[in-house]
């Protein structure tokens, strides 16, 4: 079997219960890629977020839990 080289796309035709396993063509790969790009984005602002987040209750001196104790 040849190595493949996009991810596998698949199709269930319920009204004949056909299941079709392809690769992603060029337009679903390049969404595919846009996708993981923004994933990688998010997560990487997320986590600068919540380093910042830290940071700032360490500078106050409190922890999470006092945080959310004070304000809940």
């Amino acid at each position: 079997m040849a190595k493949l080289t996009r991810p596998m796309v698949r199709i269930h035709d319920l009204a004949t219960d056909e299941v079709i396993d392809r690769e992603m063509n060029d337009a679903e790969f390049a969404q595919y890629q846009a996708d993981q790009a923004a994933q990688k984005i998010a997560k990487s602002e997320a986590e600068v977020k919540e380093t910042a987040k830290a940071a700032l209750l360490d500078r106050i001196g409190l922890t999470a839990d006092e945080l959310k104790t004070i304000l809940g």
